[in-house]
């Protein structure tokens, strides 16, 4: 390991701040010393991926999925190495990063597939009509083309689906893309193994040195110089709302604006019915508490807040729920940092005022420092309402139960919500028959509803949608996991009266790549 940065293909440590990693459940310094990338780095980079652009926005689908594809080989071939690395500096399970690996190569594989077959460009062609009264309309053709050089934010939660070739980098590379990834300094190990897997796939498949860089960076400098770079035309980030708040006004104040996708985090509401709570609430505290601490809680998807009615039943189920969460062992954050945040974010909403310590896990921590212990806090809606902080996300194993009159009131409380990355409603099949309005308030307010289940684990398929309205993130018609992920990084560009020798083959005349096509309004192959 040697703790430099990949700039366009090369090995540079020319920085003077150096990281350490270290495991989060007992502090042990792991090998390895890591170099923060300079300025000049940064800007080699940078301009790298520029002078690579142009090769890579025209690269085939065929050429584009080969890449995709040995980069999965690449990083399979790291084999235990990467495993047990990640596993070191995430505190997570073998099992988990085993886990994530293989969602990590199902992506890249999932987006080698999308570009193979070509169809994702949304190729639109609306030939001439020269004889078209009052006015003839001229040959008008259009499809997506990449952006340009992306800029990927690592996440602390998920050192490999979502870090340097996680989703957002599969799916800028799959658009035609460069990217230059910012490594996360909670696992920097990590990310150089996987930087080694993408710079080789880049040799092996000839393609231009600034394809890919990444740079390590232990505060916000780098990451907000690399944001503002001229050359930069978009960022992937997933992580906390007040960087993410920070990197989007910073690309907003830019001479050149660029878009941000920014995924942030929720608070992601269940709404638990009566029904429900009477025919199966044993089941139900036991689904919820395990979602709440899977992976000691540390999911954007976590389902940080329960709104039940308060009456007897829902007060049993509350204690229910608690007694779940409080013979459960306390998980291990994937850096201290987070089990200090947590700590704290918890902490305040106790302090807002009006809100109840209904249980937290009696069983004692292995490290103190970086335990993330399970809780389960309630408050009225009335006083949530009253409280904007009490909305903040607090980012771990915890719920906070909303109590409301009576399930009349569900519609209302649920149309004052900020936006979320997830909803569910838990109910009997005849309630959900009337739930209708609240299933239709809660569209608005999350781009994924869910019914009898729980929002932790995120599907890879062509059909997920993961994002939602602000503060869930920064672009509500995006979404950061699935197939759909690609259209971030692109733009439409329309050619009108292009002779067929100049226009791209997936708007040819005799469609040489076989796409489904939208022609003359009809989709047609």
């Amino acid at each position: 390991m040697h703790g430099q940065n990949f700039i366009a293909g090369e090995l540079s440590a020319q920085g003077k701040t150096t990281l350490l990693a270290s495991k989060p459940g007992t502090g042990e310094v792991l090998p390895g010393s890591f170099t923060e990338a300079s300025a000049a780095e940064l800007d080699r980079a940078c301009r790298a991926a520029a002078a690579a652009f142009p090769v890579t926005r025209a690269l085939s689908g065929k050429d584009k999925a080969a890449y995709l594809r040995a980069i999965a080989d690449e990083i399979l071939a790291l084999g235990d190495t990467l495993i047990q690395r990640a596993c070191a500096e995430s505190a997570l399970p073998e099992a988990r990063i085993t886990g994530e690996r293989g969602r990590t190569i199902g992506q890249l594989k999932l987006f080698a597939d999308l570009v193979e077959e070509g169809s994702w460009v949304d190729a639109r062609i609306d030939p001439a009509m020269p004889e078209r009264l009052p006015l003839p309309r001229p040959d008008i053709r259009s499809m997506k083309r990449a952006l340009g050089p992306v800029a990927v934010f690592g996440a602390s939660n998920f050192p490999l689906a979502f870090s340097t070739a996680g989703g957002d980098t599969a799916s800028a590379f799959a658009a035609g893309c460069p990217v230059v990834v910012k490594a996360h300094p909670f696992h920097p190990g990590t990310a150089e193994l996987v930087a080694q897997a993408i710079d080789a796939a880049v040799k092996k498949c000839g393609l231009p040195a600034g394809t890919f860089s990444m740079l390590h960076g232990a505060g916000a400098g780098v990451g907000q110089a690399l944001v503002v770079h001229p050359a930069i035309k978009a960022v992937g980030f997933t992580g906390s709302l007040g960087a993410g708040r920070a990197i989007y006004l910073a690309c907003a104040q830019r001479p050149e604006p660029i878009p941000v996708f920014a995924e942030l985090g929720a608070n992601n509401p269940q709404f638990i019915l009566p029904g429900a709570l009477a025919t199966r609430s044993a089941a139900l505290a036991a689904g919820l508490a395990g979602s709440i601490t899977m992976g000691a809680g540390q999911f954007c998807t976590n389902p940080g807040m329960t709104v039940l009615v308060d009456d007897a039943a829902g007060r049993a189920f509350a204690a229910q729920l608690g007694e779940e969460l409080a013979k459960l062992a306390p998980g291990t954050a994937v850096a201290c940092p987070i089990a200090s945040s947590y700590e704290k974010g918890l902490a305040a909403k106790l302090a807002a005022g009006e809100v109840e310590l209904i249980a937290k896990s009696k069983v004692a921590p292995v490290r103190a420092e970086s335990a993330m212990i399970p809780a389960l806090i309630a408050t009225s809606a009335k006083n949530y309402l009253a409280k904007p902080e009490l909305a903040h996300e607090v980012f771990g194993p915890v719920s906070l139960i909303v109590w409301v009159k009576s399930t009349a009131d569900f519609v209302a409380f649920a149309s004052q919500l900020e936006g979320q990355l997830t909803a569910a409603v838990h109910g009997e099949a005849t309630e959900l028959a009337d739930a209708a309005k609240l299933l239709a308030v809660l569209e608005e307010k999350a781009g994924r509803v869910i019914v009898n289940q729980f929002p932790t684990g995120v599907e890879v398929c062509h059909a997920i949608f993961h994002g939602g309205p602000f503060p869930a993130s920064t672009a509500a018609s995006t979404t950061s996991v699935g197939s759909g992920a690609i259209e971030r990084f692109t733009r439409p560009v329309c050619y009108q009266n292009l002779p067929q020798s100049l226009l791209p083959a997936e708007l040819r005349d005799d469609n040489p790549l076989g796409l489904m096509r939208l022609v003359n309004g009809q989709r047609t192959r």
